[in-house]
């Protein structure tokens, strides 16, 4: 290009140069020389416009320093300032750069790192926090190894929501001694499990929303897991939740594992579930289980930054219950001391029940009638743990399904094939899971209608919808 051409184009390049006769008084400008990968990459231009990039340009006499980056793969990163030739115009910047093979692919930030999309799988957060609910568990949790999976480090939390206590409209507590003391047992047992584990649990009284939010800043946090729930007062809490953490830039990725089967494997919307139990086992049959997900041998440790206390378990009277309701009366022993909260104690129950199922022959009609597993009073008695989540209804199934297997293949040989086929035998546990599974899925169809809509009553739910 001719400088007449050149002059017509840049006209105030041009003029600059005129009102400028002696071009080597301008300061010095940089030139770049970056060894990254082979990759048909550049640098973004807003890479120069960072404070700390372009403090680096500012210096009047010639300098080589090292870019401050997050990037651990880049390698050979240099800037240098030469002077300039009179030839280009001195608000140009001249730019090298060279790629070695490396799978460097997105924009280099000098920012903090909030990878808010979740489809992200390659991204690691620095530190994020596990919120635990109804879930105290390490076993079959998806939402700790995921958060384990994709974190430098984690923090495990659970919260003691004042509401939950105290007394309802109805003038009754809304939650007793009895359960309190189970959930307090629960709690304490799920911390052992992750300080086995080389964690812990940070333990508050508070509502969720602004722990969370104090313990997100305090941590640096970049992201919160936690699993959904069903009923109207957490599924509020959670969306109070989101809104909170989305002012401060927070990332709340929620998971599904309160039920035998996943909520995103149901074959209709939930919004078009039947709302009668009939019609649900109809749609709902021949539906694959998912696999249940092994227990971490070992968590990622929690975060530095922040110095967070783990904070002490609150006892009956911390949460305003008397204590004197849970003690043995008239020389008998207290309910509490028959039923232990803990997902180890969960674990030893079902082990138990198990071997009873070997133990005991079949007794089930040849039609399949009067199927029941054998437990005292003919019930596995393990309501309790699942209901907090001490144990999954997925892994109490699985591993009574491999009692089943193992003790219907010796009674068949016995029997000459009898009555009792492994699925005649588990049909007792997966009705009553079954029944469960429509419960609270009913209750969230529900709980996450708006106030107003036509729904159907559902059939045979008033006590989860109460």
């Amino acid at each position: 290009m001719d400088s007449s051409t050149q002059s017509r184009e840049n006209p105030e390049t041009d003029s600059t140069e005129q009102q400028t006769p002696n071009p080597v008084s301008q300061p010095p400008f940089a030139t770049a020389s970056l060894s990254l990968s082979s990759l048909p990459a550049t640098l973004p231009s807003h890479f120069f416009l960072h404070p700390k990039i372009s403090s680096l340009f500012s210096s009047q006499s010639p300098s080589k320093v090292k870019v401050p980056t997050q990037a651990s793969s880049l390698s050979n990163l240099s800037l240098s300032s030469t002077s300039p030739s009179p030839s280009p115009p001195p608000s140009k910047f001249s730019f090298k750069s060279t790629f070695a093979n490396n799978p460097l692919q997105s924009p280099l930030s000098l920012g903090p790192r909030r990878p808010l999309d979740p489809s992200n799988g390659a991204a690691i957060r620095r530190a994020s926090i596990v919120w635990f609910r109804n879930d105290l568990r390490v076993h079959d949790n998806e939402c700790l190894n995921t958060a384990n999976n994709e974190s430098v480090s984690v923090l495990p939390v659970y919260c003691f929501d004042p509401r939950d206590y105290g007394k309802s409209s109805s003038g009754f507590d809304k939650t007793g001694p009895y359960r309190a003391t189970f959930l307090i047992e629960s709690v304490s047992d799920l911390r052992k499990n992750l300080q086995a584990r080389g964690s812990d649990l940070v333990v508050r009284i508070g509502k969720p929303e602004s722990v969370l939010v104090e313990l997100a800043k305090a941590i640096g946090a970049d992201a919160i897991y936690a699993h959904r729930e069903v009923s109207h007062d957490e599924v509020k809490a959670e969306e109070k939740i989101e809104s909170a953490m989305k002012e401060e830039g927070v990332e709340v990725k929620y998971f599904w594992g309160s039920t035998l089967f996943h909520v995103d494997d149901l074959p209709f919307k939930l919004e078009d579930m039947p709302s009668n139990y009939g019609g649900f086992k109809e749609k709902v049959k021949g539906l694959e289980i998912r696999r249940t997900i092994e227990a971490l041998d070992q968590i990622k440790g929690m975060p530095s930054r922040g110095d967070v206390e783990t904070g002490d378990i609150p006892s009956l009277t911390d949460l305003g219950l008397n204590p004197t309701a849970t003690m043995p009366q008239d020389g008998r022993q207290s309910v509490s001391a028959t039923m232990a909260g803990g997902e180890n104690e969960a674990l030893q129950r079902l082990k138990k029940f198990a071997a009873e199922c070997r133990a005991q022959p079949y007794k089930g009609s040849k039609d399949g009638s009067h199927d029941s597993i054998y437990g005292a009073n003919f019930s596995c008695k393990i309501s309790p743990w699942l209901a907090m989540g001490c144990i999954s209804p997925r892994f109490m199934f699985d591993e009574l399904k491999k009692t089943v297997n193992r003790t219907i293949s010796a009674t068949s040989k016995k029997n000459d094939g009898g009555s009792g086929s492994p699925d005649t035998q588990m049909n007792w546990l997966m009705f009553e899971l079954l029944w469960r599974d429509f419960f609270r899925f009913i209750t969230k169809k529900y709980s996450g209608a708006k106030v107003g809509s036509a729904a159907a009553p559902a059939t045979a739910c008033t006590g989860a919808l109460a």
